[in-house]
């Protein structure tokens, strides 16, 4: 991984952050996520709005892939980096599947339902022919913070 890579895709992770914020000023579990493509322009964004969407698939990823394919006009979003702030779950990687996103960028992972790693690894599972690029630890130590203080307050 060049240096330019990790600064942009710190910078890109600087932005899921604040997005992230944003769901949980809503009352949402703190997940942010954005879309890059081949230039490393943002053409997606998106945070968990489960709860004031009433949709149980408004997750953060899957609220950007939507807006991304919507920017380029197509579905396939080949040559695009997906940076989240947290692991996705297995619909999101499956999302992640289908819309042919080559490369994954994660700040924490998830224990309990992660499915890009941790949990599970469908994004890079042979028997279904993914082939997906998989970097984590991008401001892990912020987004860890992030949901722990947000999961603390609710306890």
């Amino acid at each position: 991984m060049s240096d330019r890579e990790r600064a942009g895709w710190s910078e890109a992770m600087g932005e899921a952050l604040a997005l992230a914020e944003r769901a949980s000023a809503a009352g949402d579990v703190p997940v942010g996520a954005v879309v890059l493509d081949e230039a490393d322009s943002v053409i997606g964004r998106g945070f968990n709005r489960r709860e004031d969407a009433h949709d149980p698939t408004a997750h953060a990823e899957v609220v950007a892939l939507r807006e991304a394919a919507a920017a380029r006009g197509t579905w396939r979003l080949d040559g695009c980096t997906l940076v989240v702030t947290l692991e996705p779950c297995v619909m999101c990687a499956g999302a992640v599947l289908a819309a042919r996103i080559p490369r994954l960028v994660i700040g924490a992972w998830d224990a309990k339902a992660g499915a890009t790693g941790s949990q599970w690894d469908l994004v890079r599972d042979a028997r279904i022919g993914a082939k997906v690029e998989v970097i984590s630890g991008v401001r892990a130590a912020e987004s860890s913070s992030l949901l722990s203080a947000f999961f603390e307050a609710r306890r």
